[in-house]
């Protein structure tokens, strides 16, 4: 049995300025053997494919896996890359040889200038090299934007089904036993997809909280069930203006097309009853800030700020109101401002007092720059390992970094490039002890709760500006369908 691992993953927020080139990629792209040597023994959809293949003696050919390099987001795909990654895909393909089957890692909110729906093609195109007959499966990340094409072109489509994402594995491995058992003649995979028509920013898509609690809960039921293979939702990813943007449910059963459809129904309509749930209002920055202060003199740090709208990392509006209302124990590990970075590279050393003006300097979202005082505690290109249950083990390597400390035990790093702290290696590899904090502020909106959820006593939402924000109304859509709830043009008022 020969099965290929190839994958081409993005999740673009179209509402960010520059377009997302070949230079993105290439130096992150990983061919042949490379991909199965970075991905072993680290918690990824390619891992579980490889658990799974190796323990039943098959041959793995790796063709190509394409991700974006560092530097937080960007926009569309040009043409120019996304034709170049997936017709790689295509012609390794064709170049392998005799294959029995196709596991693909792709991500689901890609958005490519030249194709609309661009993991569809990409499975298209995949079809080009390997014909009808052999069986193509697809993994993709729950912040999905897909719809009947994907379910048309792949023979089973299987969505990560925890949000923070701790499952990749667990999906890698879904996906290589069904790929397997087909192969094999022992399972014939039907699929069948729904929308409800239902849009929402990510920070309410939790899998372990309502409103996506449950749905997940309701595919679990569905599963339990004979001849149901898998259960899937896509939430959707707001940020993408796609024609596919929103929620999606997709279901694989074994050889039985309506009960398939009857599931993929059900699910749409319960999600469709939750709607309004998707789309509650969150405090802005101001309130957000005074929450936290007011949780800590109370004895309930400590707490994590959410400020998951920055797609860039420049914004300062959650910044400045820590300063403004007086904080203290505080840590923001990431203000992205390359010339402020690079001008404390060139001219600074650790210890030094500094003044500096930093962020607010991407788009009308990100407000104004700020201004702060303090001693350089940190300078360097940090490299460490994730602790946390998402990607455990894996190495980051990071550009210039300086962290500031601003007195009364309050911390911001300054940094070159977008960076984060999901767990708390992003804040002790800069010289910052997570122990000491009342109030740890993420530019995150879900992911950091799988590492972090075990550290602060609460996790405060937010709705403040930014390219990727929780209310939706503040951005301009045009090519979103006109029934999406709850800001297509025909619930707008």
């Amino acid at each position: 049995m020969r099965i290929a691992i190839a994958g081409f993953s993005d999740e673009t927020c179209t509402f960010c300025k520059d377009p997302t080139g070949v230079d993105r990629y290439e130096s992150w792209a990983l061919r042949g053997k490379a991909i199965l040597d970075e991905n072993r023994g680290i918690p990824t959809y390619i891992n579980g494919y490889m658990k799974v293949l190796e323990a039943e003696g098959a041959e793995i050919v790796p063709i190509t896996y394409a991700s974006k390099g560092p530097g937080g987001f960007s926009s569309w795909l040009t043409p120019e890359c996304f034709d170049k990654y997936s017709y790689e895909i295509r012609d390794g393909l064709k170049a392998a040889g005799k294959l029995d089957g196709v596991l693909l890692s792709l991500h689901g909110a890609m958005a490519a200038a030249s194709a609309p729906k661009p993991e569809a093609e990409i499975v298209r195109r995949a079809r080009q090299a390997v014909g009808p007959d052999v069986p193509i499966m697809v993994t993709l990340d729950l912040h999905a934007n897909e719809d009947h094409e994907l379910a048309d072109a792949a023979d089973a489509v299987f969505i990560l089904k925890t949000y923070p994402h701790v499952d990749s594995e667990e999906i890698g491995v879904i996906a290589a036993r069904c790929i397997v058992k087909t192969v094999k003649g022992k399972f014939k995979p039907t699929m069948a997809c729904v929308r409800p028509g239902i849009v929402s920013a990510s920070i309410y898509q939790a899998s372990g909280y309502h409103p996506m609690k449950d749905v997940y809960d309701r595919c679990r039921e569905w599963e339990k069930k004979p001849r149901v293979y898998c259960v899937s939702v896509a939430p959707g990813y707001a940020y993408a203006d796609v024609v596919d943007i929103g929620m999606s449910v997709f279901v694989v059963t074994d050889n039985n097309q309506e009960l398939a459809e009857k599931i993929a129904q059900d699910v749409s309509d319960l999600a469709w009853s939750l709607r309004e749930s998707f789309a509650a209002p969150l405090p802005g920055a101001e309130e957000a800030t005074r929450m936290a202060m007011e949780l800590v003199s109370q004895g309930k740090g400590p707490v994590v700020i959410a400020d998951g709208a920055d797609r860039i990392g420049d914004s300062t509006h959650t910044l400045k109101e820590l300063l403004r209302q007086g904080a203290k124990n505080w840590a923001i590990p990431c203000i992205t401002d390359a010339k402020a970075a690079t001008d404390l590279e060139k001219n600074h050393k650790v210890g030094d007092e500094v003044t500096l003006t930093i962020g607010g300097w991407y788009d009308q979202f990100s407000g104004t720059p700020a201004k702060i005082s303090g001693t350089i505690e940190y300078m360097g290109k940090p490299t460490y390992r994730l602790v946390g249950p998402m990607r455990k083990g894996a190495r980051v390597n990071e550009s210039f970094v300086a962290s500031i400390d601003l007195g009364l035990n309050r911390h911001v790093v300054v940094a070159q490039r977008m960076r984060g702290a999901n767990d708390s290696a992003g804040l002790t590899a800069v010289g910052i002890d997570y122990t000491k904090l009342d109030i740890i502020i993420l530019k995150d909106r879900v992911h950091h709760r799988a590492y972090w959820d075990s550290v602060a006593k609460v996790d405060i939402r937010t709705s403040v500006p930014g390219q990727g924000p929780a209310d939706l109304t503040t951005l301009h859509y045009d090519n979103m369908p006109a029934d999406t709830f709850p800001v297509g043009k025909k619930w707008r008022k």
